[in-house]
């Protein structure tokens, strides 16, 4: 009989799942920009040491997701707006580019992928992480579609920043998921018809959007997004960001 094995834990993977931990929580905003960092409370909640949180929060830090305050403390950094319109520009730069590269008869195995995607997408009730996940597969196999899923590795690395701020804005609307599951479904039917040119008229609004969801989230509520780059928390009972 096979064996089966339990995922191993942060604790059990030591800096790196620390790290994949802490950076999962704050790009699902699980973590919201702003929020304080004890190195005490995290170790202790993931059954680590104090070592590996701190060589984690370095981590991010170098990332961008968190800030590091002398005598202060470590919170998580704000959603950084030029961060965010940088990693739209590769993000655009590579998808639209990819979608030029699709052979006009596609992979069958890919299409079938992005089919069951797609179904998945427009299930019932889907909640808003998985429907996340299908996204990012989504994107990923219509780059696979022109031969260039390893391309996917340099996007997903730069986007952390993006990934928030598209997060931010689901709450913007009653239903931004079927919105979504539309956008990819015309993108979709636009590659396979083939009309490629609307296919890039397509992807470009979709990616986009997320700039006027920034602009109405930023109107309600500022204090999520990087300001004075310069300034830092202040001390009172707790350490907290003016």
């Amino acid at each position: 009989m096979a064996q089966t094995h339990a995922p191993k834990s942060a604790a059990a993977k030591g800096r790196r799942g620390v790290y994949e931990d802490l950076r999962r929580r704050i790009v699902t905003l699980d973590l919201a920009p702003g929020a304080a960092l004890s190195e005490n409370e995290l170790a202790a909640r993931l059954g680590v040491s104090r070592t590996p949180v701190r060589e984690a929060l370095i981590l991010l830090a170098d990332e961008g997701l968190v800030r590091v305050f002398p005598k202060v403390g470590s919170f998580v950094s704000r959603v950084d707006l030029q961060a965010v319109e940088d990693a739209q520009f590769l993000r655009e730069a590579v998808e639209l580019a990819a979608l030029g590269a699709i052979p006009a008869k596609p992979a069958p195995g890919i299409v079938d992928r992005l089919v069951a995607n797609l179904a998945e997408q427009e299930r019932a009730g889907i909640e808003a992480e998985e429907f996340m996940a299908l996204d990012e597969v989504f994107h990923r196999d219509l780059l696979d579609l022109s031969g260039h899923a390893n391309v996917w590795t340099t996007v997903e690395a730069a986007k952390a920043q993006l990934d928030r701020a598209r997060r931010l804005g689901l709450s913007l609307e009653p239903d931004p998921l079927a919105r979504f599951a539309a956008e990819h479904r015309a993108i979709f039917d636009a590659v396979m018809a083939p009309d490629r040119a609307r296919a890039r008229r397509l992807l470009r609004a979709h990616l986009r959007a997320v700039f006027n969801d920034i602009e109405q989230v930023r109107a309600v509520s500022p204090e999520l997004f990087a300001g004075d780059p310069d300034s830092a928390p202040t001390r009172r009972s707790v350490a907290v960001w003016e």
